[in-house]
């Protein structure tokens, strides 16, 4: 049998992947069967006391399905090209939208990499990565495949698209304006992005759960719980087969929400939609959507309000950016430290880390000028939260632990209060 199968090769190792293929399709048409089901169920049950332990399990049990369906296969390899992409820049952008909504024309209007745009669909077949140059930071910008409906559950590329959109710090959800069906478009795909786990400009719930090895379930709360009840929470956990933890509400949720807690994969980001081809519509709809929250607008063809988006990228993003100085010199105005609000925060200790770590062992304080402070310059320790264009000067400690055990290195006490001294005596001079 060994030499029969070595003689076979390649040849042999066909069927065997076809038959793997076909086996991961039927898994993920079942799913999809029972998703449907389950959906129909929840649509055609009441709302009432008797109903929500019911509702309760269903919602549950198509959380369960859900993220099952977008868990590849034991043992199946990927099919055809992945959009691994390395990441570049100090933040990163992904457009997504329907098929010829204008993605592949922004990224050309906005970076200098040339994308295919043309009048037909699906003209973008793979992730194309662009750099925006905006105010001395380099954001990736990511013109990703028109994704279709029904994406979630593997049609199309979808599972790639969203599988990018997981890694991004800003979804720009791109909308053709002129077709009439704008709005029609920005709920089908809200709905396939929260279907696999991303919440859009959402914070996490306030609530807390720790599971324990025994002792049952304990629920407590320091508000009024509304939109869910102790009982659903019995429940939920009772579906996830979780029968010992501590749960804790600081804020009320809904069922919805503590099913995010108890999958623990949910992806909060924010999102940006943009109303693309703005010069086909009328007056009346441009200023209606602009009304509307988490929107911009936006026309290529007619280079309408590109400083706009631009603004509006920047702000989603909450980008700081830190220039350092060192000690006697004048700061580095050339090449900031910028960091993030959503991913590690803007704190001296986040600035610390992104120079090196190993800076974090050796921190005495830091002297910092700029808005953050009340008066330049300011002397503060890790947790200062820093703003944008702020300067910062990290000092080490003089005589570190196992560095300097004989105390060789010495120097005046009273040094950093001789510096602020000085450097007000500059600022008044």
């Amino acid at each position: 049998q060994v030499l029969d199968c070595a003689r076979d090769g390649p040849a042999a190792e066909a069927p065997r992947r076809r038959a793997a293929g076909s086996t991961t399709g039927a898994m993920s048409s079942g799913i999809v069967a029972r998703i449907q089901d389950i959906e129909k169920e929840v649509a055609r049950t009441q709302v009432n006391k008797q109903t929500m332990s019911h509702l309760c399990s269903l919602r549950a049990r198509l959380c369960q399905l859900r993220t099952q369906l977008l868990m590849p296969a034991p043992g199946a390899g990927a099919k055809g090209e992945g959009f691994d992409v390395e990441k570049q820049g100090d933040a990163r952008v992904a457009l997504i939208g329907f098929p010829s909504v204008g993605k592949s024309t922004i990224l050309s209007t906005f970076t200098s990499t040339k994308s295919e745009a043309a009048s037909y669909e699906f003209t973008t077949l793979t992730c194309i990565p662009g750099i925006i140059h905006y105010k001395d930071c380099k954001i990736q910008l990511l013109d990703l495949p028109g994704i279709i409906e029904g994406a979630s559950e593997g049609k199309g590329r979808g599972r790639q698209v969203i599988g990018v959109a997981r890694s991004v710090d800003l979804v720009l959800m791109v909308v053709d304006a002129g077709s009439g069906k704008a709005e029609r478009q920005r709920e089908l795909l809200e709905k396939e992005l929260e279907v696999v786990g991303l919440r859009l400009n959402q914070q996490p719930p306030n609530v807390t759960l720790k599971k324990k090895i025994n002792g049952g379930v304990s629920v407590s709360s320091s508000c009024q719980l509304i939109s869910i009840t102790e009982k659903d929470v019995f429940e939920l956990l009772k579906e996830y087969k979780i029968h010992s933890a501590e749960v804790l509400f600081r804020e009320d949720c809904t069922i919805d929400q503590f099913i995010d807690i108890i999958e623990g994969n949910r992806k909060y980001v924010r999102c940006l939609y943009v109303y693309n081809k703005i010069d086909m519509t009328s007056i009346e709809e441009t200023r209606r959507i602009m009304a509307e929250p988490d929107s911009v607008v936006l026309s290529c063809r007619m280079n309408l309000n590109h400083d706009l988006v631009l603004a509006k990228i920047w702000e989603y993003l909450g980008l700081v950016r830190a220039y350092t100085k060192p000690r006697g010199k004048k700061p580095d105005f050339g090449d900031p430290l910028v960091l993030t609000t959503g991913r590690h925060g803007t704190s001296v200790e986040a600035a610390c880390k992104q120079i090196h770590r190993s800076l974090l062992d050796s921190f005495d304080y830091a002297m910092v000028w700029g808005r953050s402070v009340k008066h330049t310059p300011q002397r503060v320790g890790l947790a200062h939260v820093l703003s944008d264009e702020d300067c910062i000067q990290i000092i080490k400690k003089r005589n570190q632990a196992g560095l300097d055990p004989h105390n060789q290195r010495k120097g005046d006490p009273n040094q950093s209060k001789n510096q602020v001294k000085k450097a007000k005596a500059k600022l008044k001079s």
